[in-house]
Parts: C-alpha cells; sequence; structure tokens
C-alpha cells in the first residue's frame, strides 16, 4: 500500500529503519531524492577521509552489508520495491565513488556528477540487476555497479588527463 507524500514524510520520520533509508530526510526531497540523498555519502566520506583506505574500505562494507537489510525493510514496509525516496543506496553508492576520486574540488565534483549520471541513466546491467533482484540486495546493488562504472570513468579521465 503507498502512501501520500505527508503521511510518507510522516512515517518516515517515525521510523529509525525508514529515517537511515530516506538518508535522514533527504529522500524526501519533491525533486530529484536520489541527487539529494547523494549529499550524505559525500558528507560520510568527508567525515572518513583522514582515517585511511583500510578503515573507508571498511565502512563502504559495513554501510553496503546494512544497507541491504535497511532499503529491502523500508520498501516492505511502505510496501513499493526501490521506492525514489530510498536513498541509503545514493549514499553508499557515492561514497564508494569518492574513494576512487581525486581529493580535488574538481574530482569530487566530477565523481558526484558521474555517479549521478549512471545512477540516473543506468546503462546495461545496472537496471536489469534492481529488476531481476528483489529485497534489498537488487536496490544496493544496481548503485554499487552505478559506482563502479563512475569510478572506472573517473580513471579513464585521470588516465587520459596525465
Amino acid at each position: 500500500m503507498t502512501q501520500q507524500p505527508e503521511n510518507l514524510a510522516r512515517t518516515v520520520m517515525r521510523d529509525p529503519v525508514h529515517i537511515l533509508a530516506f538518508g535522514f530526510g533527504t529522500g524526501l526531497a519533491p525533486f530529484a531524492p536520489g541527487t539529494f540523498g547523494s549529499l550524505p555519502g559525500v558528507l560520510l566520506f568527508w567525515l572518513t577521509m583522514d582515517f585511511g583506505l583500510y578503515v573507508q574500505l571498511g565502512v563502504l562494507v559495513a554501510t553496503a552489508l546494512a544497507g541491504i537489510w535497511i532499503c529491502g525493510e523500508s520498501a516492505r514496509r511502505i510496501g513499493v520495491h526501490d521506492h525514489g525516496g530510498i536513498v541509503w543506496d545514493e549514499i553508499v553508492g557515492m561514497y564508494a565513488t569518492l574513494l576512487v576520486a581525486p581529493l580535488t574540488p574538481l574530482g569530487w565534483l566530477l565523481a558526484f556528477g558521474l555517479f549521478r549520471l549512471m545512477d540516473i541513466v543506468k546503462p546495461w546491467p545496472i537496471r536489469d540487476l534492481d529488476h531481476r533482484l528483489g529485497g534489498g540486495v537488487g536496490i544496493m546493488l544496481d548503485d554499487l555497479v552505478a559506482a563502479l562504472y563512475a569510478a572506472v570513468l573517473l580513471g579513464l579521465y585521470g588516465w587520459l588527463m596525465t
């Protein structure tokens, strides 16, 4: 059963699972919730960038594994698979993309733009992954593959610019 936007906002802000899945409220943005939902991923990366790669990889794995349950459970509770407001997967995907981005404002901007582009366009097999794999696995995996595509493009950009 899907809910009206005002009821959804009330439901989201009262349930810890939804609060996480909806990116602490960023997924409730009236337009481009995935873009707004990617911003906490930037903040998380900024908060962990001095901890070293191994800690950051641990954060990535932990948030991705937690996201399988968080996204799947939130989708189940609101009755919509991969509801546009569920953005935990965007947070993790953005974080993953930033792991390979140059630590410059341009690098971060390119990472953000490329990740969003891959997540929106969903080149093969991203769209298929989300539709073929149910629950939280499909929700999380499509954004992780979008992050992988963005990372490859960032690497190609870096190689071409040297």
